[in-house]
């Protein structure tokens, strides 16, 4: 397709991993990891297309009610990308902030998460944005308290003040919003973020996804006329 338009930030929520492993029988780990090798792949066709913010949803702060030996497992797979895959990131030239509440994690994730963003600052290509314990109330619940730790009047608050005040900041609003595995909806993802942003529900299960989807995503992307309102 000529004149393709490429959004500035895709924010894809990943699901479907459980399900995949299930449709294959497997374990629930199964799917995770499936799913984490597609990541990958993804991400990196993305960047290479031009997209200059790429937002994960991970794992979301309700994601800790799920089975302890699901989450410990989801918890070795972070480590993985935050630590054992950073070379990945740095071949790439990608960037890599985290997006959520430190609350729970424990010190050597947290080590871990500093570190990765320490390596990474440098890298231009593409901003990869980690939602992980994340929450998009939560994130702006946060925003808001800071707000008024920082004694701000009511009348001085402004989108663009809580704006500045949510997760990494830099990360600008989503552009196009992309889920797998057939559901549609947000489920708590960059709330704030969102106004108008694009949707595209995919019924393919995450771990199914390929670097072959990023180019019919874009061009989906690129058949839309935003009118922000107007």
């Amino acid at each position: 397709m000529d004149n393709l338009v490429i959004p500035r930030h895709v924010g894809f929520i990943i699901d479907g991993n459980r399900r995949w492993a299930k449709k294959h029988g497997l374990p629930p780990y199964e799917g995770h990891l499936a799913g984490y090798n597609a990541l990958k792949d993804v991400v990196t066709e993305t960047a290479d297309a031009g997209v200059k913010y790429i937002s994960l949803y991970t794992f979301s702060t309700e994601n800790w009610s799920r089975a302890k030996e699901e989450v410990s497992n989801i918890m070795a797979l972070m480590m993985r990308l935050f630590k054992t895959d950073v070379h990945l990131l740095l071949e790439n030239d990608l960037r890599l902030v985290v997006l959520g509440s430190r609350d729970k994690l424990p010190k050597k994730m947290n080590d871990a998460i500093d570190r990765v963003q320490e390596l990474t600052a440098h890298c231009k290509k593409s901003t990869v944005a980690v939602c992980f314990n994340y929450g998009g109330q939560q994130e702006i619940v946060a925003a808001v308290q800071q707000l008024i730790e920082q004694k701000i009047v009511a009348a001085d608050v402004t989108p663009e003040l809580i704006s500045q005040h949510l997760y990494q900041p830099d990360v600008p609003e989503v552009d196009l919003i992309v889920r797998t595995s057939g559901e549609k909806r947000l489920s708590n993802f960059m709330l704030w973020r969102s106004p108008y942003s694009e949707l595209l529900f995919l019924d393919k299960f995450w771990p199914d996804m390929t670097k072959h989807d990023v180019a019919d995503i874009i061009e989906e992307y690129s058949n839309r006329h935003r009118r922000f309102g107007g």
